[in-house]
């Protein structure tokens, strides 16, 4: 958790230094773009088009960690598959400024994708496809995997140490929430077998850019070994007819490049359920950054934690329903 605000020192002037210390030269334009967990910045260029400068929050990934995420980046750029990698310079894609790590870009603008549209999502199912072929050549050795122990032990622990919790709310909030991970850890033991592969992690609808040209995927910060239904249950909204319709067009394309194991969708609800509780816990964990009280102000409040035991609860009854199910075409 943190204890201190942990970009204090990262001010306008050294985040120009340091994108120049990769040779590069500003034109002193900066703009900064919506991110919390890291700090974002559209940075203007001398010569060409503005870059996207990522400062990396110091403590939250090791070296070793960022640099498989953009290992399989780049993988996945050198099979053509529109996903933003980080530039390198003399061959590193990492680079240091004072304390700061941070990575450049390209800039890659677009509009979010229209999932209520059956060819955009059979297009993201066929990119989604294409990207877990890859995915599941090597596996990361560094990074976390998603678990329940990951998203939902580890995740309720920092919730109910947090101090963000009402008191009077408390024991409530944690009763359902070990009720959700119980059904969730259920749910994962009828699938022993159950293969690993290295996923976007976080692919809803803000991380897919939307062109002429189709899809691009952007942000591949939480990349992690996960279940590949991870990153097709996130394009899914709406009631069970509504899913399981986006369901059967992002499957049409994407097994056309890679088989998906149907038992996981079994999955579906209880990684949203875990979802849940990792978000809660994230808030929690970063709320020493005075960039989230001011973002968040609702955390914390009666109202916000009664609605995430309603959440919770409607989740142990989804989870207790069929899977979602659709055939392939």
């Amino acid at each position: 958790m943190d204890t201190l605000h942990p970009y204090t020192a990262l001010t306008p002037d050294l985040m120009l230094d340091a994108v120049e210390s990769s040779g590069l030269r500003c034109d002193g334009r900066m703009l900064a773009l919506n991110s919390y967990e890291n700090r974002v910045y559209q940075v203007g260029m001398e010569d060409g088009p503005p870059l996207i400068a990522k400062f990396y929050r110091p403590g939250r990934w090791q070296d070793a960690q960022i640099l498989e995420e953009h290992a399989f980046a780049c993988q996945l750029q050198d099979a053509e598959i529109p996903v933003v990698a980080p530039l390198a310079f003399a061959g590193q894609t990492l680079l240091q400024w004072q304390g700061f790590r941070f990575a450049l870009f390209p800039r890659r603008g677009g509009r979010a994708p229209e999932l209520e549209d059956e060819a955009t999502l059979e297009w993201l199912g066929r990119f989604l496809g294409r990207i877990h072929a890859i995915g599941r050549s090597q596996a990361y050795q560094t990074r976390p995997a998603l678990t329940v122990q990951t998203f939902g032990h580890d995740a309720l622990r920092i919730i109910e140490s947090g101090g963000h919790l009402p008191a009077h709310l408390a024991a409530r909030f944690s009763q359902v929430a070990q009720a959700v991970i119980g059904m969730a850890e259920a749910a994962f033991a009828t699938l022993p077998a159950l293969t690993m592969l290295r996923t976007h992690g976080d692919c809803h609808a803000g991380n897919v850019m939307w062109t002429p040209d189709g899809p691009h995927f952007v942000d591949l910060d939480d990349s992690r070994m996960a279940p590949a239904i991870q990153d097709i249950w996130m394009l899914l909204s709406g009631e069970r007819e509504q899913q399981s319709a986006q369901l059967a067009a992002i499957l049409a394309g994407y097994e056309e490049f890679c088989d998906l194991d149907y038992r996981e969708l079994r999955l579906i609800e209880p990684l949203r359920s875990l979802r849940l509780l990792h978000y809660c816990a994230w808030l929690s964990a970063r709320w020493a950054d005075p960039a989230f009280p001011a973002a968040f102000p609702w955390f914390g409040s009666e109202h916000y934690w009664l609605e995430r035991i309603n959440e919770l609860e409607q989740q142990l009854e989804a989870m207790q329903q069929p899977p979602l199910w659709s055939m392939p075409a």
